[in-house]
């Protein structure tokens, strides 16, 4: 069984890595970013409009990076909410079990030095092993998903656009 100091020692690592990651790919955000925003300043076209989002996708990747979810509560996606924390739960229990299980046939193995109990050592070690890689793919899901909701918040399905006539969009470009 997995101790205490163990189980912090692993989420500092964890948080250490992931603040790591998250920093990295704000710096090459906001370098690529930087350099677009040089080069387009000449091909710009004036127009009457200009479009403003009102999520900021890299806002709700950051809210969620912090605390999963956060980002999906930003983007006022209220109902992913639960569905990610209940499946982090879920994974989590499945991971503590699994550490447990293998633990026990662990010691046992050690002790009497039985195939079965060998074998059954490495079953629950892999079982853990995949359900910290779920976790892994579901923080990064959380992080995916954040971002593209943010992208789309402002993006109109109706169909009317607020007209109730029909109509013929016919765009012809001279050059």
């Amino acid at each position: 069984m997995m101790n205490w100091k163990d189980c912090l020692n692993y989420l500092k690592s964890s948080t250490n890595l992931t603040v790591k990651i998250i920093f990295l790919l704000l710096t090459f955000y906001t370098t690529s970013y930087s350099q677009n925003t040089e080069n387009n300043i000449s091909n710009e076209t004036t127009s009457d409009t200009v479009f403003v989002m009102s999520k900021s996708p890299w806002g709700a990747v950051a809210r969620s990076a912090v605390i999963p979810g956060w980002g999906q509560f930003y983007n006022e996606s209220y109902w992913k909410i639960p569905v990610i924390w209940g499946t982090a739960a879920w994974f989590v229990y499945n991971w503590v079990d699994n550490n447990n299980l293998y633990n026990d046939y662990k010691s046992l193995y050690q002790s009497s030095e039985s195939e079965y109990y060998r074998r059954l050592r490495n079953f629950y070690r892999d079982q853990r092993d995949k359900f910290t890689i779920y976790l892994g793919l579901l923080y990064l899901l959380n992080l995916v998903d954040a971002y593209v909701d943010a992208h789309l918040f402002d993006f109109n399905v109706n169909e009317n656009m607020g007209r109730n006539d029909f109509q013929i969009n016919l765009r012809i470009k001279l050059n």
